[in-house]
């Protein structure tokens, strides 16, 4: 369990690190109330914890008394078994366009480090499409409220991410089977 714990805060370290990049653009407001519930991941330029993910990947936000949000992301791996982890995003202007997310353990949140940007890019006024990112333009996620998400609002949001700077070549969309996990 040591050792996990070291290679996380490693990477949430490197990531810390990274050099600042142009501002990225984000929608005007997020209404975290109506953000709350289950995203089904479409695709995603991967943050290395999410290499053993190989499946039904999804994340399920809920709103916290004071203001924060818990985030539960689970995915399946090769193997079929299934991952989790728990974190808290925190919002991180008035619009709530801007969060940063953390999944250090709950003792080790209030350390200054350890947080990423979780930057809302895209989002239809029926909140069932979004797109999430990181203003070093290394990570990115296509969100969707099912499992499915029709190609032309893909490469809708594929044309938006390139356009802001991301390289997308290497995007790996997600496979969801009917016997995801409820």
């Amino acid at each position: 369990m040591k050792k996990l714990y070291f290679s996380i805060i490693s990477v949430l370290l490197a990531a810390c690190a990274a050099t600042p990049q142009q501002d990225l653009p984000t929608v005007a407001q997020v209404d975290v109330q109506r953000y709350a519930g289950t995203w089904y991941e479409i695709a995603r330029l991967p943050m290395p914890f999410q290499k053993q993910c190989a499946a039904n990947v999804s994340a399920q936000y809920s709103l916290n008394p004071d203001n924060t949000i818990t985030v539960l992301n689970r995915c399946q791996r090769a193997d079929g078994t299934w991952s989790q982890a728990e974190g808290l995003a925190r919002p991180q202007n008035t619009t709530n366009s801007r969060l940063s997310v953390t999944f250090l353990p709950k003792a080790l949140r209030w350390l200054p480090f350890g947080q990423s940007p979780y930057w809302v890019m895209a989002l239809d006024d029926h909140y069932q499409y979004a797109m999430v990112g990181q203003p070093n333009r290394k990570y990115l996620w296509l969100l969707s409220r099912t499992p499915q998400m029709d190609e032309a609002t893909y490469q809708k949001h594929l044309a938006q991410a390139k356009a802001q700077g991301y390289d997308v070549s290497n995007i790996i969309r997600t496979t969801h089977s009917q016997q995801e996990k409820p």
